[in-house]
C-alpha cells in the first residue's frame, strides 16, 4: 500500500463525502437516478431524523444530504413531510450560545445554522429539541435556534410520529 492509499484509507469517510460533495456542484439532480421501486404507490414522504450527533463539520454534511433527500422526494413526485428531532450531544450544535466554540469550529457552526434556517423555510419541516438533554447538558432551551421548539422527551416525539406513519432515520 502506497502512502497515499494509507492517507486515504485514514481519512474519514464524512470528510471524503463532503469534498466529493463540494467537487461536483455542477452535477444537477436531474441526472441522478431515480428511486422508482422504493416510491413506488408513494405519495408522501413522511420521516423523523433522531438527531444525536455531537460532531459540528457531520451535522453540517447530514443537514444539507436530508436537506438533498427533500429535494429528491420532490423531484419524483413525493410531497416531503420531516421532522427534526434532536437531543443528546446534538442540542450544543443547535444553540445562539456560541461562546465556547473552538475557533477552527466556527464555521461548521456557522454552516449549521444555515442548512437549519434554509431547511425551515421549506414546507411540511418541524424541528424539535429534547427538554431532557437540555436539562442534562445544561443547554439553555431559549438559546436554540429560532424555530427549534424544545419538546418534552424526543423519545416520546419519535414514538408518536412512528404511529403517525413516519419513518424514523437515526443520524448518529
Amino acid at each position: 500500500m502506497t502512502s497515499t492509499h494509507r492517507k486515504l484509507a485514514a481519512f474519514p469517510a464524512f470528510l471524503l463525502l463532503a469534498i466529493a460533495c463540494l467537487a461536483l456542484p455542477g452535477l444537477a439532480l436531474a441526472d441522478k437516478p431515480d428511486d422508482t421501486e422504493a416510491l413506488r404507490g408513494v405519495d408522501l414522504g413522511r420521516v423523523a431524523w433522531d438527531i444525536n450527533l455531537g460532531d459540528p463539520a457531520k451535522l453540517a454534511l447530514y443537514l444539507k444530504v436530508m436537506d438533498e433527500t427533500y429535494a429528491d422526494l420532490q423531484r419524483q413526485g413525493v410531497k416531503p413531510e420531516m421532522v427534526f428531532t434532536f437531543r443528546g450531544p446534538a442540542l450544543a450544535l443547535i444553540t445562539t450560545d456560541q461562546m465556547d466554540v473552538p475557533l477552527d469550529q466556527e464555521e461548521h457552526y456557522a454552516a449549521i445554522a444555515a442548512q437549519i434556517n434554509a431547511l425551515q423555510a421549506k414546507p411540511g419541516v418541524r424541528m424539535e429539541a429534547c427538554s431532557i438533554a437540555a436539562r442534562l447538558l445544561k443547554v439553555d432551551t431559549q438559546s436554540l435556534l429560532p424555530g427549534i421548539v424544545p419538546v418534552g422527551n424526543t423519545f416520546v416525539s419519535q414514538i408518536g410520529y412512528q404511529a403517525q406513519g413516519y419513518a424514523t432515520i437515526p443520524i448518529f
